[in-house]
C-alpha cells in the first residue's frame, strides 16, 4: 500500500511555472506507475500526464511540451513540472499511483493523494 501527498500548487499568472511534488510513503515506491490528473469544476477528471515503474512517460495533448512528469525513487517522489500555463490550467491536481504501468485511466489507479489546487490568473 503506499500513500501519496501532493504539495506545490498555487496561483500563477498566465505563461508561469510550477512544480508540483508527489511525495509517497511505502518501501515499494518503485514498483508503482504513477499519474497526475487534474480536474476543474464542473469537469471531470482527466490524465494529465503519466511515468511508470521503468520510467516510460505520457502526456496528454493538451500538455505536451509545457509539462514533464518524472520521479526520484530514492526520494520516494514524483513531480510535475509545469511551464507555460494558462487559465485553462486552472484545476485540483491530483497524484495517483498502480502497480507496474501508467496508464490514462483514472480508474485504474488504486491511491490517491487528496490533491493541491492549482489558480492560473490571466
Amino acid at each position: 500500500q503506499v500513500q501519496l501527498v501532493e504539495s506545490g500548487g498555487g496561483l500563477v499568472q498566465a505563461g508561469g511555472s510550477l512544480r508540483l511534488t508527489c511525495a509517497a510513503s511505502g518501501r515499494i515506491f518503485s514498483r508503482y506507475g504513477l499519474g497526475w490528473f487534474r480536474q476543474a469544476p464542473g469537469k471531470e477528471r482527466e490524465f494529465v500526464a503519466g511515468i511508470s515503474s521503468s520510467g516510460v512517460t505520457y502526456s496528454a495533448d493538451s500538455v505536451e511540451g509545457r509539462f514533464t512528469i518524472s520521479r526520484d525513487n530514492a526520494k520516494n517522489t514524483a513531480y510535475l513540472q509545469m511551464n507555460s500555463l494558462t487559465p485553462e490550467d486552472t484545476a485540483v491536481y491530483y497524484c495517483a499511483a498502480r502497480i507496474s504501468g501508467a496508464t490514462r485511466r483514472w480508474d485504474d489507479y488504486a491511491y490517491w493523494g487528496q490533491g493541491t489546487q492549482v489558480t492560473v490568473s490571466s
